[in-house]
């Protein structure tokens, strides 16, 4: 007998500078109801779900802070949550996280259909530059604003299935993925806001579909899992973003997405045992895998015998 789960990716459009938590939360609770109202128990927000993307500014880390969560819930947000609880739906949440010490995260945050917070994750691989640079068109300063992750790639018992979290970046790596299915991810929940223009590289730009389907596609099948990839796409404060949100199965194959770059539900009835037909035949690890011979992967850049040159910028 199968192990179902309706899962949605809600997709949100723009979101301008000024527009308040307020009225973002309303869109999300929007997306909330119809995501339950077509089967699903769990939703995947965006990345930076409550806010324009701000990273595109070079602006002292003082007034960006109008842009982070000191709570969560707060006193915008929790109305989400109690919607949540009383429609009995989870959700995955990206926002800014400034900590009680003074940290600064790309966070995201798991909710039971509860409305309880399972687990909080903190984005590992920070995308960008660190200073402004006035050649872009429009800058990407994740790493100003952002400190990477402290903690690894965690697996978490919720929605009857071992769901995992990555945000934006986090997705093109695949050590990301192997992470989680090294612990028996079923589901992975990630959020994006992805520019279509990457300044350093702009022949990558007609690309960035491909790219996006690519590494989710890649990711789920390589790891025997169920990725849901919800982005904040459109023309936001002039910024082209990549839309495609995408629910994947543990074959690789797209079974939705997004068909505009506007707020939009995408959704899928998951058969979370479908997860165990990869893991225990083309890709059972315990059998097949070699750790002993990957040591590179994880060799620091001044170990020898590294090799490849290293890039200081990466796409979002």
């Amino acid at each position: 007998m199968s192990r179902w789960l309706g899962v949605a990716a809600a997709q949100l459009g723009p979101i301008g500078r000024n527009e308040p938590r307020e009225a973002v939360v309303k869109r999300l609770v929007r997306l909330l109801r119809e995501a339950h109202e077509r089967g699903a128990e769990l939703v995947v927000f965006p990345e930076l779900a409550l806010t324009t993307f701000f990273p595109r500014w070079a602006l002292a880390r003082s007034v960006a802070d109008q842009w982070f969560e000191t709570e969560m819930p707060g006193p915008a947000t929790k109305p989400l949550f109690e919607e949540a609880a009383l429609l009995r739906v989870g959700f995955f949440l990206g926002y800014a996280e400034l900590t009680e010490d003074g940290h600064r995260y790309n966070s995201a945050v798991l909710v039971e259909r509860d409305g309880s917070i399972v687990a909080r994750f903190r984005k590992v691989h920070i995308p960008g530059h660190e200073t402004e640079e006035p050649w872009r068109s429009f800058q990407h300063l994740e790493r100003h604003y952002f400190e990477p992750g402290p903690d690894s790639f965690g697996v978490w018992e919720a929605f009857g299935c071992r769901v995992g979290m990555m945000l934006c970046n986090d997705r093109r790596w695949p050590e990301s993925y192997r992470v989680m299915g090294l612990q028996g991810v079923e589901l992975i929940c990630c959020g994006y806001n992805t520019p279509i223009h990457y300044a350093p590289d702009p022949s990558q730009d007609v690309l960035a579909g491909f790219h996006n389907q690519l590494v989710l596609q890649a990711g789920a099948y390589q790891n025997g899992t169920w990725v849901v990839a919800a982005a904040k796409g459109g023309i936001e404060e002039g910024v082209d973003s990549l839309a495609q949100s995408s629910i994947v199965a543990p074959s690789g194959q797209v079974v939705a997405q997004s068909l505009s770059a506007d707020d939009e539900v995408i959704v899928a009835r998951c058969d979370l045992d479908w997860c165990s037909r990869y893991k225990s035949t083309l890709f059972d690890f315990a059998r097949y895998r070699r750790p002993e011979l990957y040591g590179l992967i994880t060799a620091s850049s001044d170990d020898p015998g590294r090799s490849g040159p290293s890039r200081r910028d990466v796409t979002p």
